[in-house]
C-alpha cells in the first residue's frame, strides 16, 4: 500500500511538473496559476500546494530540474564547461550555456520571478536561491582563480544579475541567446585581460 502511494505521489509530482510546463509554453507566466496547474494535471489545488508549499516553489522545482543537466556538466562533464579548461574558457562556456538554458525557458524564469515578487509570504530572497547559490559560487571560484586581486563574490552578482534585467530578460524570452552569450564572452576575457599586466 505504502509503494503504490509513493508511485502515485511520483506520478502526481510529473503531472504537475508537466502541466506547469505546458501552460508557461503557451501563456503569459502571470496567466499560470496554481488552480490552471492543478486543472492540467487533473489534480487538485491542495495537492500542488501540499507538494510544492506555492507557486513559487512550483517554479522553483521546475527551474531545478531545467538547471540540474547543466549543474552535472559544470561539476563532472567534459571541459570546457567541465573541469580542467583554463578559468576563462570555463566561464565563457558557463555563460553560454546559462544564456541557452534562459532562452529556452524564458517563460519559465519569468514565471520564477513574477511568483517571487507576488508571493503573500516572505521568503527566502533570490540570493538565497539554491541555484543561484551554486552558479554563484562557480562564478566566484572561476573569477577568483583568474583574478584573485578583485572582488570575485560582487563580480559575479554582478554577472549573474545581467539575467534578470527587463531588456535581456525580454531578449531571452525571445528565444535571443547569441548576442548575450557573445557579450558575456567580451565581459569575462575583458576582466582577466585586465589582470595581465
Amino acid at each position: 500500500m505504502e509503494r503504490r502511494e509513493r508511485a502515485d505521489a511520483a506520478r502526481n509530482r510529473q503531472a504537475i511538473l508537466r502541466a506547469a510546463e505546458e501552460l508557461l509554453r503557451r501563456h503569459p507566466p502571470e496567466q499560470v496559476s496554481v488552480e490552471r496547474v492543478a486543472a492540467a494535471a487533473g489534480v487538485g489545488k491542495g495537492t500542488v500546494f501540499h507538494r510544492f508549499g506555492s507557486r513559487t516553489g512550483l517554479m522553483l522545482e521546475l527551474m531545478t530540474e531545467r538547471v540540474r543537466e547543466l549543474e552535472q556538466a559544470v561539476t563532472e562533464g567534459p571541459p570546457p564547461l567541465g573541469p580542467g579548461a583554463p578559468p576563462v574558457e570555463r566561464l565563457v562556456a558557463f555563460f553560454d550555456a546559462v544564456a541557452a538554458l534562459a532562452a529556452r525557458n524564458g517563460n519559465l524564469m519569468a514565471a520564477h520571478e513574477h511568483a517571487m515578487v507576488t508571493r503573500k509570504a516572505p521568503e527566502q530572497p533570490r540570493e538565497a536561491n539554491p541555484i543561484y547559490l551554486f552558479w554563484h559560487r562557480h562564478v566566484s571560484e572561476l573569477v577568483t582563480e583568474a583574478r584573485p586581486d578583485v572582488d570575485a563574490e560582487q563580480i559575479a552578482h554582478m554577472l549573474l544579475g545581467v539575467l534578470h534585467m527587463e531588456p535581456i530578460a525580454s531578449q531571452l524570452r525571445a528565444g535571443e541567446h547569441k548576442r548575450l552569450a557573445a557579450s558575456y564572452a567580451d565581459l569575462v576575457k575583458g576582466l582577466i585581460r585586465g589582470g595581465a599586466g
